[in-house]
């Protein structure tokens, strides 16, 4: 009962708007101020716990390596890349938008990143191009799932930080995954662009066109190359990928592109600086959080509930991606990544799968609950750069989020997806 309380208080806390770090705070505040069950300086104790740990740092240079590569422009060059590649197809511009959040997924690791970078990018020329702004809105906060999959992924990092869990393994079983994504979005995009005849660009496909612009962005595209790479190759830790990567997207915005100059670059220190502080509030504040979940149990008693249900394997699965779904639908997936993700990936593990599958199955269905309604931060993004009504872009939504998550049915039964190349790396 006091579990139930405890999330019902929680939910309504977040659609009155509070802040998510403040939320998970307050909470075990109250519940110690009113029960003294525990000393309160049981709650600084297990925010440091939360945030103590090395691999943790490399979120902040993900971040930064995002920041300076906008702020070089070098974003810009991925868009006419994918132009020239997919742009003469039907509905050129909604292709552009996935392809782009590919390309940058790989670079920043940040759904919301990905959302507003690309939103800002991409939004204003498919307005332009006469797209309706609730379908452009839900094609680009879909595809900035693709940001926290396709690695390097913060979420991995942290779900990994939980679970110990080899991050490179993870970062190896994300890229098909987040591949198949793309494929999806792509494909409904592609129904939609024949069914309502969207544009098509007037330029004629062009190889030596293809080639000028792969060139061009040569040295964007090195940087996922080098971070994962290095990572997955054991040449790297995390966090010495993440600043060697940092390092070369600054010194290419500075010397090779020479579209940013070295005062400019404080303001992508900057930036870089809040956003990483705003992941870890809310990581520190999940530990409080977390320890009054397991006093009363709650997590102790989901666990139960789903094994109760592995005598079934379909039931099971049913099971688990449902309650993805609707714990998706009302909590922030970073909240949900670090306080529920370990124990689905444990239960997932003592039911037969690999964990690393179970941690890729945890971080994609939580993703796609960052664009799922009500509280959705990718789906408030999208809407807010487009400038159109909430309720239109969730409508909008609705077969993009039924095609991911049967494609996450289809990851979760075929392991393959995910430990092909974790298992050949490791070969």
């Amino acid at each position: 009962m006091e579990s139930l309380i405890l999330l019902v208080v929680l939910l309504l806390l977040i659609l009155l708007g509070a802040p998510i770090g403040f939320i998970l705070i307050l909470i075990p505040f109250v519940y110690i101020l009113f029960t003294d069950a525990v000393p309160l300086v049981l709650i600084p104790s297990q925010m440091f716990n939360a945030i103590d740990s090395v691999p943790l740092t490399a979120i902040a240079f993900f971040m930064l390596t995002g920041e300076l590569m906008t702020s070089a422009t070098i974003t810009d060059r991925l868009v006419s890349l994918s132009r020239a590649l997919i742009g003469r197809i039907r509905g050129g511009l909604a292709q552009v938008n996935v392809l782009v959040s590919m390309f940058f997924a790989g670079m920043n690791g940040s759904v919301v990143a990905d959302t507003a970078t690309v939103g800002a990018l991409v939004l204003p020329a498919m307005k332009k191009a006469g797209y309706p702004p609730a379908f452009s809105a839900a094609v680009t906060g879909v595809s900035s799932t693709i940001g926290g999959i396709i690695p390097p992924s913060i979420m991995m990092i942290v779900l990994a930080n939980s679970t110990e869990i080899s991050i490179a393994s993870l970062f190896a079983a994300g890229i098909i995954p987040g591949i198949l994504i793309g494929v999806v979005i792509m494909i409904i995009n592609h129904f939609f662009a024949i069914k309502y005849n969207f544009e098509r660009s007037d330029q004629p496909f062009s190889i030596r066109r293809a080639g000028k612009e792969l060139y061009r962005s040569s040295f964007a595209l090195l940087i996922p190359l080098v971070l994962v790479g290095s990572v997955m190759g054991g040449v790297a830790s995390v966090v010495e990928a993440g600043a060697i990567t940092a390092l070369v997207a600054l010194l290419t915005g500075v010397f090779v592109y020479r579209t940013i100059k070295w005062k400019e670059c404080t303001g992508a220190f900057r930036r870089a600086f809040r956003n990483s502080a705003m992941v870890f509030i809310i990581i520190a504040a999940s530990g409080p959080f977390s320890w009054l979940l397991t006093s009363l149990g709650a997590i102790g008693d989901l666990e139960s509930w789903l094994l109760s249900l592995t005598g079934s394997p379909i039931l099971f699965m049913l099971a688990l991606i449902l309650f993805i779904f609707l714990l998706g639908t009302v909590m922030d997936s970073a909240v949900n990544i670090i306080i529920v993700g370990p124990v689905l990936v444990s239960v997932m593990a003592q039911a037969g799968f690999p964990e690393v599958q179970a941690a890729i199955v945890v971080i994609v269905g939580f993703l796609i609950g960052s664009v799922t309604p009500p509280v959705g931060v990718a789906y408030f993004t999208a809407a807010t750069i487009a400038e159109v009504r909430l309720e239109k872009v969730a409508i909008a939504l609705i077969p993009y989020l039924v095609g991911l998550f049967l494609l996450l049915f289809f990851i979760l039964v075929v392991p393959e997806l995910t430990m092909f190349l974790p298992n050949l790396l490791s070969n």
